[in-house]
């Protein structure tokens, strides 16, 4: 087959968990499928260079990449209102298309597949930036039509669509993503983790939560259950809150002034990969009350590197994490602030949720997704 991504996700200055999933799941079937010929595609305006050093890292030997010369941003605008065929970019070769970030523009040839991650837009519209709604609401309805598979992370976002997009249920398809337990495992290399510790201003035992800092992530009513936590603990372990500045922010950082946190909660510049891991094993427990999530990729990369994990009830948390996490009320301070307490005064449970956490995640790997992946381009020619 001759099978095309496009590539979007992947040429952004920092790589959100959409492109990271791209990732995942197009290097791990490429190396399982070398017969098929792979090519990343996007549109470049300028710094031509940049973007090929960003994708790089993601071709190997097995993905080529087409470079289009023509400002993304304004096709994806202009082909919301008129229907631009995407041919006349890059052409007519392709037997699959696979866009992995909710949209399928007009004119694809061959067939055509698009990954919508979950349905935040609908349910939690107040967390969600003007632009990102705006494009949602004019262009998703229009793509799941011109889609013939909609691939999406989890049986939880799986319902979500049928729920807002009954009439497409029966193209939907569950791909989970995976980890890579390649990357993401108990440090065999201790001594960086003090040093990345230092690099981000981190002094002794701390909690962690990586992800963008946005209101979905439900980071205000966490962070007013770590000052509960403070109150019943004196030298309370650090709250480290590590990601990208995300968008509707400001509550949550004021939130942190308002209770006087200013020295016991870190906000972290954006962490590299190659630091991630020591961040992550260097964590007492990894704290992930999030709202919703699609899948939530962050909390099985911490079970992945024995990190005991807390996470919410909400949406497909439960899914991913099964029995290997403590649970808490995604919306009970108290609860956060229990579940919390509980990691910090057992040893013992750290201890076996870090090594349940890593057998669960075991059974999530990128491999397993391509080739669920591969199954449906299959059933597709």
């Amino acid at each position: 087959m001759n099978i095309a991504f496009d590539a979007l996700p992947l040429i952004s200055d920092r790589i959100t968990g959409v492109g990271w999933c791209e990732a995942g799941q197009t290097m791990a079937m490429a190396r399982l499928h070398p017969e098929n010929k792979y090519t990343y595609n996007f549109f470049s305006r300028k710094d031509d260079h940049i973007k090929m050093e960003r994708i790089a890292p993601f071709t190997g030997d097995n993905i080529g990449t087409k470079l289009v010369h023509f400002s993304g941003y304004m096709y994806r605008a202009a082909s919301t209102f008129v229907p631009v065929p995407y041919n006349r970019f890059f052409g007519k070769e392709a037997d699959i298309t696979h866009f992995f970030n909710y949209i399928v523009p007009p004119g694809v040839k061959g067939r055509k597949v698009v990954t919508v991650h979950d349905m935040v837009y609908k349910t939690f519209r107040e967390t969600v930036r003007g632009r990102t709604k705006m494009m949602l609401d004019m262009g998703l309805k229009k793509s799941m039509i011109r889609a013939d598979v909609i691939v999406t992370d989890s049986e939880f976002s799986k319902q979500e669509i049928i729920k807002y997009f009954p009439k497409h249920e029966k193209k939907i398809r569950v791909v989970p993503c995976g980890v890579d337990l390649n990357k993401f495992r108990p440090c065999d290399e201790p001594e960086r983790i003090p040093e990345v510790k230092k690099s981000l201003g981190i002094e002794g035992e701390y909690f962690l939560y990586v992800g963008t800092i946005e209101p979905r992530k439900n980071l205000e009513r966490l962070i007013s259950a770590y000052n509960i936590f403070c109150q019943r603990h004196s030298g309370a372990p650090k709250l480290v809150l590590a990601g990208g500045k995300g968008w509707l922010d400001g509550g949550i950082y004021s939130r942190v002034k308002e209770l006087g946190l200013d020295k016991q909660v870190i906000f972290t510049k954006y962490v590299p990969a190659a630091d991630m891991n020591p961040l992550m094993c260097g964590a007492l427990a990894f704290v992930f009350p999030s709202l919703y999530e699609g899948f939530g990729m962050p909390p099985l990369e911490a079970m992945a590197s024995g990190v005991p994990v807390l996470a919410s009830d909400a949406a497909s948390l439960p899914e991913v994490t099964g029995d290997c996490a403590v649970i808490c009320d995604a919306y009970s301070e108290e609860s956060i602030a229990d579940g919390m307490e509980k990691l910090y005064d057992s040893a013992e449970l750290r201890q076996e949720l870090s090594i349940r956490g890593r057998e669960r995640a075991g059974l999530f790997t990128w491999d397993r997704s391509a080739e669920m992946l591969y199954d449906i381009y299959k059933e597709l020619v």
